[in-house]
């Protein structure tokens, strides 16, 4: 134990709902809402001295818990339900500890506590591991946020020495014998990256052109494609595709890439695919990347990455293997990626790179971040249409893990009212221009955010 090390004293929670914008298509269902988790946690030293932390993520059940056997009322009430149970035995650690640390003891006890919610709700299936670590990130970062604010520095300067003792600043002790000898603080900056790419969100809902506008929002923003690469000076386009019908999905990136090149022939676009899992092969995979090519040189020259193209149950599918489909773009584990073992297990199959995503939890991202680049992988980090305090959280991830090639940032397309009170603090955060996201203020207390 170092003495730096804090004991939790208090925990409180809160919901916030909003309603979105647009609707936002995850893996064939078309969402219009979201429900965020706010955790306030107070820690205090061994000296007595006591700070104040916050966490807040969106409860992104749909993405998470992607069930065919419950409704979506039923997995965000499990979901609550953990969160009651989160509060009542997770965060009271009786003994002072850091937040890396005890976010790593405490994992394997969070399955243990879903199942016990699982079998107290009658649930006919178990609570799927992303389902847990969205509960739990909020719970996390609130801890990373007071143990940074009790004193009084950046969480991201936290992680070494003398914050960690000789035990805890091996990374041996939380990823096994491969990485004995290894420190967290060499994987990560102690200050953040000035500026980052922004990937915008090209939904498989949302209009590329006018005249695809047919129901006008009308609140001011931007109406289709156009208008938003026009507004924000965007070079990096996320497009979302159906995974099960490829001549949708080759017009789509065809139909991107046709709209950035009309708006701003001048832009070197990078563009990403994200199949949400839903391609049935890589053989699926693969005709889409070759018809890309064969109809648009350029489109397929500009795609930078290809996201999760198949199911996420690595056990369950290890015919899916992306050796060549690696071999044309690097292939990111996302919904895949839960520990170090799915981690070693998509590497097996095939995959090139790592997404990250601070709904898996501060420090479960940072270690896997670390072993990441142990590995070699390509590196990003996506988002969970993270608004407020969760952006700026996710943020921090990406501009605190080298390589990172960009950031992923959507709540101000389908969810802007959660972002107004935060807005005018973090200025370019939540307002981007000339595509780049200013991560550089992110310097404050904690995790940044401030609350």
């Amino acid at each position: 134990m170092a003495d730096t090390d804090v004991r939790i004293v208090d925990v409180a929670f809160s919901y916030e709902d909003h309603r979105y914008r647009t609707p936002i298509k995850f893996g064939g269902v078309a969402l219009n809402q979201v429900t965020l988790l706010n955790v306030d946690m107070t820690v205090e030293t061994v000296g007595g001295k006591v700070a104040r932390g916050f966490g807040s993520m969106p409860l992104g059940n749909v993405w998470a818990w992607p069930s065919k056997v419950l409704s979506y009322e039923q997995t965000l009430g499990t979901m609550k339900a953990m969160t009651e149970k989160m509060y009542r035995e997770y965060p009271y650690t009786k003994e002072p500890r850091h937040p890396i640390v005890l976010g790593a003891e405490i994992e394997s006890y969070l399955y243990t506590d879903a199942n016990t919610v699982r079998h107290s709700l009658g649930l006919k299936e178990p609570v799927p591991g992303l389902a847990i670590l969205v509960v739990a990130s909020a719970f996390d970062a609130a801890f990373h946020d007071a143990y940074g604010k009790v004193h009084g520095l950046n969480c991201y300067h936290t992680y070494g020495p003398p914050f960690f003792d000789d035990i805890a600043d091996d990374l041996g002790y939380y990823l096994g014998d491969e990485f004995v000898g290894l420190r967290l603080s060499q994987f990560i900056t102690r200050e953040p990256q000035p500026s980052l790419p922004l990937y915008h969100l090209v939904g498989a809902l949302d209009p590329l052109t006018p005249a695809e506008v047919n129901e006008p929002v009308g609140d001011g923003l931007p109406e289709h494609l156009g208008e938003w690469i026009t507004r924000d000076g965007l070079t990096h386009l996320k497009v979302k595709l159906n995974g099960d019908d490829a001549g949708w999905d080759v017009a789509r990136v065809v139909g991107v890439n046709r709209v950035a090149s009309a708006t701003a022939p001048e832009r070197a676009f990078q563009f990403s695919l994200d199949f949400n899992e839903r391609c049935r092969n890589v053989e699926y995979l693969l005709d889409v990347l070759h018809r890309i090519r064969e109809q648009s040189p350029a489109a397929f020259d500009r795609i930078q990455y290809v996201e999760q193209p198949t199911a996420r149950d690595l056990k369950a599918n290890p015919a899916n293997r992306m050796h060549e489909a690696a071999k044309l773009k690097p292939v990111v584990i996302d919904e895949s990626l839960l520990d170090l073992e799915t981690l070693q297990q998509a590497r097996d199959l095939g995959y090139t790179g790592v997404a990250f995503k601070a709904c898996k939890g501060q420090t479960q991202s940072l270690l896997l971040a670390a072993a990441a680049q142990k590995y070699g992988l390509f590196r990003c980090v996506q988002d969970l249409t993270c608004p407020g305090a969760s952006l700026i959280h996710s943020a921090g991830l990406a501009a605190h893990i080298p390589g990172v090639a960009a950031i992923e940032a959507n709540s101000r397309q389908y969810c802007p009212a959660a972002n107004e009170p935060w807005d005018e603090r973090f200025p370019g955060v939540f307002t981007i221009r000339n595509g780049r996201m200013n991560t550089g203020l992110l310097t404050g207390p904690g995790l940044g955010a401030m609350e």
